[in-house]
């Protein structure tokens, strides 16, 4: 898996691209479910403690300008990597899409971890990382015990035994596609081929 994704990152600025008739089940997506969602989405499974998922945020971000504004993208942090940690991160971007704080708080922790080499191993760090974000103490200290925080973290946690992810990034679309990133080639078609599940009825 680390091979495969390696050689998606270094070539994923390479002009290359498929058609949509030529994207194969079994190849560069599995049916995991049934049935579909009612709406487009897309399910990021990521991890803070993944170097990974640090590489692959860029690519998120295209993605998400790429899709159809019909299209939501949802983000779901796993509690497996990061030893007793994981949850309480997982409960901290719970917390920070409570407050709408997201897209701040996901850059922080990222260049905490992957660039600057910190660990964060206590609610003050948590505490420090919000205030950075622009957040009041006592607004994150609020919203890191709150009820609609526990259950934003909870819903995260049984998406990932639900999806049986074991390793991330991960991506789910439409709660019934689960994508092959290792049969990309391309940023270009890496942006189509979820376009194209987004899309897809059957």
């Amino acid at each position: 898996m680390k091979k495969l994704f390696t050689l998606f990152i270094g070539l994923c600025l390479l002009p290359l691209s498929i058609n949509a008739a030529d994207f194969k089940e079994g190849t560069h997506y599995d049916v995991i479910s049934r049935t579909a969602t009612d709406k487009p989405e897309v399910m990021e499974f990521f991890s803070f403690y993944c170097p990974h998922c640090f590489k692959f945020e860029p690519l998120m971000e295209l993605l998400e300008k790429d899709l159809d504004s019909n299209v939501k993208i949802r983000k779901n942090h796993v509690n497996f990597l990061g030893q007793n940690m994981g949850p309480k991160i997982t409960q901290a971007y719970a917390a920070a899409e409570i407050l709408k704080v997201e897209d701040k708080i996901i850059p922080i922790i990222f260049d905490e971890i992957h660039v600057q080499r910190k660990s964060i191993t206590s609610e003050k760090d948590i505490l420090n990382i919000f205030a950075k974000a622009g957040v009041e103490r006592k607004d994150a200290e609020n919203a890191l015990q709150s009820f609609p925080a526990n259950g934003l973290a909870s819903q995260m946690r049984r998406n990932t035994e639900k999806f049986n992810v074991r390793g991330v990034p991960t991506l789910i679309v439409n709660g019934k596609y689960k994508v092959n990133t290792g049969s990309i080639r391309s940023t270009e078609e890496f942006t189509e081929l979820v376009s194209f599940l987004t899309k897809k009825t059957n």
